[in-house]
């Protein structure tokens, strides 16, 4: 059966109806990459997407989830099989393309949803080109920077204060178990802090990170691929952080809608 929130699920006119309620389009944005050895390569895709589609299932009246951007830029896990690498020019391109295809058929606001940090600074640009080349207005966010997700995570959190939450850690694994858990072996989880903080750099997905960005090829810093501690997760805690995050999605698709349109004024 079609679903009224899903944008590969509408007929054309279907999307005209939905360009006249002003429903906000969702972009999820990820990529398939190495999760340990306890989690799946789809990790950042699963995530992401799960969380875009509670957010817009809950917002169905005023958003559209368009289908996600499955592959992303990792060149530094290519060390360990499995991840698909693209060119950050191709994800750029191929983000904008799209922006502009929602815009040309008439959508004014959209909201990119990443779910891979090192997707995040392209991701950014995609939102900025969508708006300079469509007069759209686009925004970006790395899902678990959402409204109320550090909170969430750090009201759950039993792993190291700094790095805990990184990488198919504590995170992202209580969220893969409380969405399949049949996949998940956790007898195989293990917790691996190598990345070797420093004075001003040290990294942390839900703690943040230090004035110096920095992204070593994977290999050099993790023997298993994990980056954090993922033996502290639970279903229970994902189930949790996979509300906040859909909550916090919700908000930021609300806010986007009541926006008012940005008026250029050329003072040449």
């Amino acid at each position: 059966m079609p679903v009224e929130h899903h944008y590969g699920s509408l007929t054309w006119p279907q999307v005209k109806d939905a360009v006249a309620a002003r429903k906000v389009a969702v972009i999820p944005v990820a990529v398939l990459e190495d999760h340990g050895l306890h989690l799946p390569i789809d990790t950042d895709l699963l995530l992401c997407s799960a969380v875009c589609e509670r957010a817009v299932a809950s917002a169905a009246d005023r958003a559209v989830l368009v289908p996600a951007i499955n592959h992303g830029y990792t060149p530094h896990h290519m060390d360990f099989p499995g991840p698909i690498t693209i060119g950050w020019q191709a994800l750029i391109q191929y983000g904008v393309d799209v922006c502009n295809s929602l815009a040309h058929h008439g959508f004014k606001r959209l909201l990119i949803v990443n779910g891979h940090g090192s997707n995040a600074p392209f991701v950014d640009i995609i939102a900025r080109l969508a708006i300079v080349q469509s007069g759209v207005t686009a925004a970006a966010v790395n899902y678990w920077n959402a409204p109320g997700v550090h909170a969430a995570a750090e009201a759950l959190r039993e792993s190291d204060k700094v790095g805990g939450m990184n990488h198919a850690c504590e995170f992202e694994t209580s969220m893969y178990l409380a969405l399949r858990p049949d996949l998940v072996d956790m007898a195989l989880a293990r917790r691996e802090l190598s990345h070797r903080p420093s004075k001003n750099y040290w990294t942390d997905l839900v703690a943040g990170d230090g004035p110096l960005l920095m992204m070593e090829h994977w290999s050099a810093i993790s023997d298993s691929g994990v980056m954090g501690d993922p033996t502290k997760a639970t279903a229970a805690k994902g189930e949790k952080l996979l509300a906040a995050a859909a909550g916090g999605l919700i908000e930021l698709i609300d806010e986007l809608r009541a926006r008012p349109d940005a008026l250029r004024k050329d003072h040449h």
